[in-house]
């Protein structure tokens, strides 16, 4: 299967396979935000020396202290994708209730690990019935949004029979209430966080687990003595602690997504979901319109599960808007 249909992000396979597009390429093929947290000035330990425990622990505290959870139920790791890929040697679950549609790689890792994966719109509805319950919230790539308190009513069913509840919230800051934060470390639940969505450094490798002591102990050894690099602790703890840049960027997320609506709409587009990070648009002949953006420079996500469906991610700067706009005119 091509790359593209599995993750957003191969721009370098977009340009062998587009020699001709127009450039500079813009690639709205991810959910990150086009405006990272400002890397700070480090002081040459950070890659010169090993990870201290304190950096370790300064990190871990004021991505904690945002969360909202004791420091002691997280543990972080060099992303959170290699945490879901980790979670079958912990758990070992027979059947896995995974939602559709979203992040491709719960399911994947859960069949690859034996599991029977039942795939479904309404997996907390199955909650009885299974061993474990995987879902994004928000949702990627719909955006879809479950209710916290349903999903610890769902946690408690699952707990009662040994089960559990994985969620899986990449994308929650942007919308802080719907986390699972205030139940940290109850029976059944795992929380998995990432760093490099909403903070826009993807590349740090930086996320975390959230859960009790008997899943934090196993996953903390597997992760070994330095899970996490010196300049991602560092970063980390930085961004962590800006609760100004916090809300500024909040706001900025907002009104970019205003702007990339309004370029939806005006060339044709109707149904548009998702977050504040990227947009997911209903279309008719999906591939051919991501071919033609791509023809232009533009590289947006397509799915290999639909050919009625796009995702966007936000623009950063107004030339590449007026591009997209008039490559939609054309295309759509």
């Amino acid at each position: 299967m091509r790359h593209d249909l599995v993750h957003g992000g191969s721009l370098d396979k977009m340009r062998a396979a587009f020699p001709n597009a127009s450039g500079p390429w813009i690639d709205l093929s991810t959910g990150i935000n086009p405006w990272p947290y400002p890397v700070p000035d480090v002081s040459p330990d950070t890659l010169n020396a090993l990870p201290t425990r304190d950096a370790y622990q300064q990190c871990r505290a004021a991505m904690a202290s945002v969360i909202g959870v004791p420091a002691d139920t997280l543990a972080l790791a060099p992303g959170s994708e290699l945490l879901i890929r980790m979670l079958p040697q912990i758990i070992s679950p027979k059947r896995v209730a995974v939602l559709t549609p979203t992040y491709g790689d719960h399911a994947q890792v859960w069949r690859t690990a034996g599991c029977d994966v039942l795939e479904t719109t309404s997996p907390l509805s199955l909650s009885s019935d299974v061993d474990a319950v995987a879902i994004c919230n928000p949702n990627n790539p719909d955006g879809r949004l479950f209710n916290p308190d349903e999903l610890d009513a769902a946690r408690a069913k699952l707990a009662e029979r040994g089960g559990w509840l994985i969620v899986d919230e990449a994308y929650t800051d942007l919308a802080p209430e719907l986390s699972l934060a205030r139940h940290a470390g109850a029976p059944g639940l795992i929380v998995l966080r990432s760093f490099g969505k909403f903070y826009g450094l993807a590349g740090l490798r930086l996320g975390a687990i959230i859960a009790s002591e008997d899943i934090l102990r196993p996953i903390s050894n597997l992760l070994g003595v330095w899970p996490v690099s010196g300049l991602a602790l560092d970063i980390g703890k930085r961004a962590y602690q800006d609760t100004s840049w916090q809300v500024s960027t909040r706001a900025r997320l907002d009104d970019a997504r205003r702007r990339l609506d309004e370029i939806l709409v005006g060339t044709g587009i109707k149904e548009i979901h998702g977050t504040n990070l990227f947009r997911f648009v209903e279309c008719e002949d999906a591939h051919l319109i991501w071919r033609r953006l791509a023809e232009r420079g533009i590289y947006v996500r397509r799915f290999s599960w639909s050919n009625q469906h796009l995702r966007f991610g936000l623009i950063a700067n107004e030339a590449a808007e007026t591009r997209l706009r008039e490559a939609l005119s054309l295309s759509v």
